[in-house]
């Protein structure tokens, strides 16, 4: 299967006969394709004369030579259209011989030349098919087929002398699974756009006279921006970052996928496919996956993880000599590691380096677990937690967990909100400090040097080399899940620091480390029926004291437009509205900053035009002696949503005299943030880090 170009699909079938399909099309003998690159009967002979199934292929084909097996390819792929010698040859030579037409893509051309042993050691250079690829592609088969049937195991010798074994393949295993990274999906969408564009600029340079054409008249780019905005806008894998808590971003950023465009559908995928490999090992998590329709296609990235150019996950390994465990870290590939006998990171060794044990513990091909001696072994784990991801990882005692339980700990961490005072965890696994600056909520500082000022909004560093930075606080600012982002300095003034030191700590954080909920003491014991079926009783001083008071911020939104009436006004001004209602407005007629509000109060005061309605003959008679036409306006103001109450934190006015781009129509755009403390209730989720969860 092709990056882009037409499938060649070969197999046997019950008849035992060789047959392949050109794109999609009816199925043919395959010597009818080895025919139309020019052998013989002869050659096909010679080279395939060891098996009775291509042999029986043969008998059955009926073409004579070369002319008529490109006739017979052309009538099944063009059928209707009268065939020609010429039309036929150029047909098949652009279908697989072309870079125009046909792209196997560099990870193909690796994958062709790792299976039947072509090229070795040559580096990558051109990724269409050649003739050898076929022939080498037929013998892999038909030798595949041999094996199958004799039960023997069988390899076959390239053409450059290589023996490669000859097996049948894993598609769930991970050296035939690889990774389209954001780089390759974009690259996608912009060769869909410069295509299209390619066709208008074809017709353009037909239709306009040469002399008067410039590139501003023939190239048009919106093709090209289009398709880039639907990906961006409407790809199943564009997605709202998950911004609930730091790991749940980070998290969110290493996340795997086996759906979207080219991937899975849900309802098609299988067992298989969904199933734990033993090729996910150090690569993707076996536990951090969600609970429900999307399990198993859905997963995460391990902690020491990487992906190569080839899109293929690679996990490091320390390199074992004789016995002796070097400090030399390889990253190794599924189908590299299949190669070789891999010893657990918790194998005992002595202070030189050396196997304590007479005989190793080690994993082989296939996730297959025994006792070797240290002599045999290649690779060693890199850390006990290589398996893991990032979420999975920070469970202490994960060992004693049930792996389904360990997966809801993993998952539940992503949902805790951020606290008003974070409280790093009493027991904790190390990786605490790494994933809160991984996650990049942390402020850190870039050179080492000393804390000249700090307030609450910034920090001003003297570095060694004689430079002043300034890093700048986010302060109360709004999460994409509404929760509170702020940072507040862990430093003092005249502190020494060092590059890469933690000096403010973000939401879900304490001292650099991250801190997702808090150390409660807990008793695990019925109370008159009320903690039944994973209900939880809690203190009140934990509602009293702000324990577990987290702060939830949200935006409201309201624009001024031009209407068939007229324009809109944002006012003070507001027809039929006391004037206490309109206490905590200013003069714009937008709301103070720390005004207390509740629901139904007016953030943000507008007026429409009314259509004008018939006047009686009074109403115009007063009109004509005293000249005053009355405003016919109506309240369209901002209020606050039901339910919803706050602390008004911060307001934000676009407009078009300010030069602020705005959609079209939109004289004037408001933003009000209301900030609200939450405190724990009855309803609330409560969740440790082993899947222990339950409602209060």
């Amino acid at each position: 299967i092709p990056g882009r170009g037409a499938w060649l699909e070969f197999d046997v079938d019950k008849r035992d006969t060789v047959g392949v399909r050109i794109d999609r099309k009816r199925r043919q003998p395959v010597t009818v394709l080895l025919k139309a690159l020019g052998w013989t009967n002869e050659q096909i002979r010679e080279r395939f004369g060891f098996s009775e199934i291509m042999m029986s292929t043969l008998e059955k084909d009926n073409t004579a030579g070369t002319d008529e097996a490109l006739l017979d390819i052309y009538r099944k792929l063009r059928p209707g259209e009268p065939p020609t010698k010429e039309s036929a040859q150029t047909l098949l030579e652009n279908l697989f011989f072309k870079d125009k037409r046909y792209d196997l893509a560099r990870v193909g051309r690796y994958k062709v030349n790792k299976k039947l042993g072509l090229n070795a050691g040559k580096p990558i250079t051109s990724s269409t098919l050649t003739e050898e690829d076929i022939v080498a592609t037929i013998e892999y088969l038909v030798r595949l087929h041999l094996a199958a049937e004799t039960g023997a195991p069988a390899t076959m010798t390239a053409p450059g002398g290589v023996e490669v074994p000859v097996e049948v393949d894993d598609i769930d295993h991970f050296g035939n699974r690889r990774l389209r990274t954001v780089g390759e999906l974009i690259q996608n969408q912009i060769r869909v756009g410069l295509s299209r564009m390619e066709r208008v600029v074809r017709e353009r340079m037909t239709t306009q006279d040469v002399e008067a054409i410039t590139p501003q008249t023939l190239i048009n780019i919106r093709p090209v921006v289009a398709a880039i905005k639907e990906f961006f806008g409407t790809s199943q894998l564009s997605q709202f970052m998950d911004q609930n808590n730091p790991l749940s971003g980070l998290t969110h950023k290493r996340r795997l996928s086996a759906l979207g465009p080219g991937g899975l559908s849900r309802e098609r995928a299988g067992l298989e496919v969904r199933d734990v490999h033993s090729s996910h090992y150090g690569r993707m998590c076996p536990i951090e996956t969600p609970e429900g329709p999307n399990i198993g296609l859905i997963g995460s990235l391990s902690v020491y993880a990487r992906v190569n150019p080839f899109g293929f996950i690679e996990t490091p390994y320390r390199k074992v000599v004789d016995g002796v465990v070097t400090d030399e870290i390889h990253y190794l590939t599924a189908d590299e590691e299949d190669r070789h006998v891999v010893a657990q990171a918790n194998s005992p060794i002595d202070e030189k380096n050396r196997f304590t044990e007479s005989r190793i513990l080690v994993r082989r091909k296939g996730g297959e677990v025994e006792n070797v001696t240290p002599a045999d072994v290649d690779y060693m784990d890199v850390s006990p937690r290589q398996m893991v991801s990032v979420a999975t990882a920070m469970i202490p005692f994960l060992e004693h967990d049930d792996a389904n339980r360990a997966l809801m700990g993993a998952n539940m961490q992503r949902q805790a909100v951020p606290l008003v005072r974070s409280e790093a965890p009493l027991v904790g696994t190390g990786m605490e400090l790494r994933a809160a600056i991984d996650a990049g909520d942390v402020v850190v500082a870039d050179k080492a040097g000393v804390i000249e000022e700090v307030s609450a909004d910034y920090i001003t560093v003297m570095a060694d080399d004689g430079t002043r930075h300034t890093y700048r606080m986010r302060k109360f600012a709004r999460s994409n899940h509404g929760t509170c982002a702020n940072q507040r300095p862990i430093v003092d003034a005249g502190q020494r620091v060092e590059a890469g030191q933690v000096i403010a700590d973000g939401p879900c954080t304490e001292n650099g480390e991250m801190a997702l909920g808090k150390n409660l003491l807990v008793a695990v014991m019925p109370w008159e029926g009320h903690n039944y079926e994973d209900a939880i009783i809690l203190s009140n001083r934990l509602v009293e004291e702000d324990v577990l008071t987290s702060i939830h911020i949200e935006e409201h939104e309201i624009d001024a437009r031009d209407t068939k009436l007229g324009a809109e006004e944002i006012t003070r001004d507001i027809p039929n509205v006391s004037d206490e209602v309109l206490a905590d407005l200013d003069e714009r007629g937008i709301v103070r900053i720390g005004a207390e509000v509740r629901d139904g109060d007016i953030l943000v005061g507008k007026v429409t035009p009314k259509g004008e309605t018939e006047l009686t003959p009074e109403e115009r008679l007063l009109r004509a002696i005293f000249g005053e036409k009355a405003r016919e306006v109506r309240d369209t103001s901002l209020k606050v949503p039901h339910g919803e109450s706050g602390k008004v934190i911060g307001i934000r006015v676009f407009s078009r005299e300010d030069d602020d781009e705005l959609p079209a129509g939109v004289n004037e755009l408001v933003r009000v943030y209301v900030a609200q403390k939450r405190k724990i209730s009855d309803g609330d989720k409560l969740a440790g880090r082993h899947g222990n969860k339950g409602v209060i």
